[in-house]
């Protein structure tokens, strides 16, 4: 039991976890007899419970990937839109069933590579969300009897079931970002919010969800047209993140070393043209075989995401980070000049020394800390190179040069060295 990653958090996010996750049990034992559970219930049931298994086999391969670039920060998947239908057509007790189904089968077919700690948080933290949704709406029609998409007739109705969607969103949200922030108190708070398209999945799943609840009490037989058409649009609108997702590295979100190289061409033909520098840094972890060797593979896959993140958060939103292959990663910077690509190589070495916490892997009585170093080359077009081949084998140089003079540390090539 105590080589579970969940108890080599630190206290206070290992209290906060169990603390909320008492706080989603308790709720369950309080709601399982407030609303009588009927034959009607158990089928809206079945089918909510079906067309998330169905969601998430469809979309598998996307979610992996999605998932891992979001690392670090809050991950909203469109299961929201079977599980906001619950709040507004099931009893609470088939509810958290619902989110129980959800999130199990989501865990053994996709996220079974990550800790399994993490994915019993979220369902606690999605759970209470559903509940606090539900609330709002008891609110407005204190009799719980008929499902709540039934009672949905007019503008105050419509206030209840927008506040309820905010409920919902806003209760995940907070409890999600305060596990992100106590792991990581030095990140800034915009950071760990994560991108604006993460949230507008949710906002949209609501409002898909709304709509098969209404449709699953007042046209039930149209269900199965409207399931279908759902995750048809899902999938279709999704097409072009499959084909981004092929270019994505699946470990680490980061750019796959072929992107990369398109991308960095590009950027080079535009530095040629308008006279720009642009700089390539290539990172190499050290020792990380010993990683792999003394804590295992997991611990190894912890770091890379780990360093691939802390990578995104150190440089520019239009820097492109790839991973090159095993332990390296790439950085391209438009625009950097070798000084000011220098100073970014180090803010980037010092960064990843920070230790690493929630490690996968460790032995018991091991510290649950793991302390990785870097080493990284430094090269700048025209300086060092003209091609995206030439900064490369330029960078390469350097950072064979930097772990030759002790690691954990940045070099810079020689004017010339790729010509």
């Amino acid at each position: 039991m105590r080589e579970w990653s969940l108890w080599r958090l630190p206290r206070a996010v290992l209290a906060y976890v169990l603390g909320v996750e008492a706080v989603a049990v308790v709720a369950v034992a309080s709601v399982v007899t407030l609303t009588p559970v009927t034959g009607r219930h158990w089928v809206w049931f079945a089918v909510l419970a079906g067309a998330a298994v169905v969601h998430f086999e469809a979309a598998r391969g996307l979610e992996r990937v999605r998932e891992v670039a979001a690392e670090g920060s809050p991950y909203a998947h469109p299961q929201s839109i079977w599980l906001f239908a619950g709040v507004l057509v099931l009893p609470p007790p088939l509810l958290a069933g619902l989110v129980a189904v959800s999130y199990g089968y989501g865990w053994v077919r996709i996220y079974r590579r990550s800790p399994l700690h993490r994915k019993v948080f979220s369902a606690a933290t999605v759970l209470l969300a559903c509940f606090s949704a539900g609330a709002i709406l008891l609110a407005v029609h204190p009799d719980p009897a008929p499902a709540h998409a039934a009672q949905l007739t007019g503008p105050v109705d419509l206030g209840a079931l927008v506040a309820a969607g905010v409920a919902y969103w806003l209760v995940n949200l907070a409890l999600v970002v305060g596990a992100i922030l106590l792991s990581t108190p030095v990140r800034p708070g915009r950071d760990v919010l994560g991108p604006l398209s993460q949230q507008l999945v949710i906002a949209a799943s609501i409002g898909l969800g709304t709509g098969l609840a209404v449709v699953l009490v007042t046209a039930p037989w149209v269900v199965p047209v409207l399931v279908v058409t759902m995750l048809g649009m899902h999938l279709g609108l999704l097409l072009p993140v499959y084909r981004t997702a092929a270019r994505v590295d699946g470990k680490t979100g980061t750019l796959t070393s072929v992107a990369w190289t398109e991308r960095a061409s590009s950027e080079l033909s535009r530095s040629a043209a308008t006279g720009v520098p642009m700089a390539v840094l290539l990172l190499d972890l050290d020792h990380f075989s010993d990683i792999n060797n003394t804590r295992g593979h997991l611990a190894g896959d912890h770091a890379l995401r780990a360093v691939a993140t802390e990578l995104r958060r150190q440089v520019r939103d239009g820097d492109l980070v790839g991973r090159w292959g095993g332990e390296e990663f790439v950085v391209l910077l438009p625009g950097t000049d070798p000084a000011d690509a220098r100073q970014v190589a180090e803010r980037i070495r010092a960064a990843v020394r920070e230790p690493l916490t929630d490690v996968p892997g460790a032995a018991v009585g091991v510290d649950g800390a793991l302390r990785i170093t870097a080493s990284l080359g430094v090269a700048v077009f025209p300086v060092h190179g003209r091609t995206v081949d030439e900064l490369l084998l330029a960078a390469d140089t350097a950072l064979y040069r930097a772990k030759n003079n002790g690691r954990d540390r940045v070099e810079t090539a020689p004017a010339g060295t790729a010509g």
